[in-house]
């Protein structure tokens, strides 16, 4: 599986960015490929931003039980997400399937649904989520924002240093600038910046759901316990491990997870929504 580098302590809200930079060390394996992780140095956000918009009207206008054919009928042939050329379709759905999979085979898609249903002021941030899971140029762009405190002010040149140091040489000095501009609209969408032109870090409020499909996350790469509270996912619900734990509760009350703690010790498990399979796939660590 992805082999996932982690913090694991009881941080402040916003830690620095040489602190959040450890959490982007991916490494591809097959196990994780399949649930639906991507890593490398490319990624969506070269011609497109989270795509929010497009996300939510494509699954209001298809089944829950819908496969991939399903959902690139929907966009290319029924044109639910309005595109004026058939071309324009086309790329839709090829973005929209490299940043969700929209894919039930897959389980980060699968169970991004399964939460959306029921959680319609948390799909901000499940999007974010699923996306920082599946799309690297996204991803290399956390540290700088997730480190900003609330009212600052964010840096493009951090947010390019942070671009340049995922892809080296490959890009060009025009695409990084879109890449930023792209990622800077996906994080204003997500509910991290507000603003058009100067773009100003606010704190997100996680909803039970957003939080417990943080912890999937990282339980799908293998990490059990406390270490679930300590990954790029749930940094980016800028909430401390106190209140993801007492959010991680009310889904486990929704019946999303299992949860128990005992002092300092927890316990954190999917049986309720992962397959056997899948449970033997994501070997843990504590």
């Amino acid at each position: 599986m992805l082999a996932l580098v982690w913090i694991c302590y009881d941080p402040p809200m916003f830690p620095t960015v040489a602190e959040f930079t450890p959490l982007l060390r991916l490494s591809e394996t097959p196990a994780a490929t399949g649930f639906g992780f991507r890593s490398g140095d490319r990624g969506t956000h070269t011609s497109r931003t989270l795509m929010l918009e497009e996300l939510e009207t494509l699954l209001a206008n298809t089944s829950p039980d819908a496969g991939r054919k399903a959902y690139a009928d929907a966009i290319i042939d029924e044109n639910v997400t309005d595109k004026r050329t058939a071309a324009t379709r086309r790329l839709t759905n090829q973005r929209l399937g490299e940043l969700y999979a929209l894919d039930p085979t897959v389980p980060l898609f699968r169970l991004l649904r399964r939460c959306w249903m029921s959680d319609k002021p948390g799909r901000p941030l499940l999007a974010l989520l699923c996306a920082l899971a599946r799309d690297p140029l996204l991803r290399a762009t956390a540290p700088p924002v997730l480190s900003m405190r609330p009212g600052d002010e964010l840096s493009r040149q951090s947010m390019t240093e942070a671009v340049v140091a995922t892809v080296g040489g490959r890009l060009n000095d025009s695409i990084i600038d879109k890449v930023v501009r792209n990622a800077s609209s996906s994080w204003t969408q997500s509910g991290h910046l507000r603003g058009r032109m100067r773009k100003v870090r606010q704190r997100v409020s996680p909803t039970p759901l957003a939080v417990a499909y943080s912890l999937l996350l990282g339980y799908l790469l293998g990490l059990r316990g406390q270490r679930l509270f300590g990954t790029l996912w749930a940094k980016a619900l800028d909430s401390t491990a106190d209140n993801l734990i007492f959010r991680a509760m009310d889904a486990k009350r929704l019946g999303f997870l299992d949860l128990k703690q005992a002092g300092n010790v927890i316990d954190v498990g999917f049986g309720p929504v992962l397959t056997l399979d899948e449970l033997r796939e994501c070997h843990g660590t504590y």
